[in-house]
């Protein structure tokens, strides 16, 4: 098998000389607008040797809209961080700081956990 040909899981073999298999596409979910978006901002501890880090969750949209939102609260901040499972990780205690900027970017129903 070459490594072009993508692995296909549920094959239909047909003698329909006319039949084509359709891939299943995943679609990107549509990002909500800014000011629909309901953001949670708190600070975790667990699994992390102790060390603290801010945690903003509740983002509904694509992928890369997220990562950009993160490049920019990481920015601001002066730290580094990542942006996983629908979640943005920014390194240190900066809860108040990225409360008020999702609050300045227009991100206005943005709740503080914990």
């Amino acid at each position: 098998m070459s490594k072009k040909q993508k692995k296909v899981q549920n094959v239909v073999y047909s003698t329909n000389p006319n039949f084509s298999y359709e891939f299943e596409q995943e679609e990107a979910p549509d990002t909500l607008p800014v000011q629909q978006q309901r953001l949670y901002v708190s600070i975790d501890r667990k699994q992390r040797a102790g060390k603290e880090v801010t945690l903003v969750e509740g983002f509904v949209g694509a992928e890369e809209d997220l990562k950009e939102l993160g490049k920019i609260l990481k920015s601001k901040c002066g730290v580094g961080g990542s942006v996983k499972d629908n979640e943005i990780l920014i390194q240190g205690n900066f809860k108040q700081k990225i409360f008020d900027l999702l609050i300045n970017e227009g991100y206005s129903q943005t709740k503080q956990k914990g």
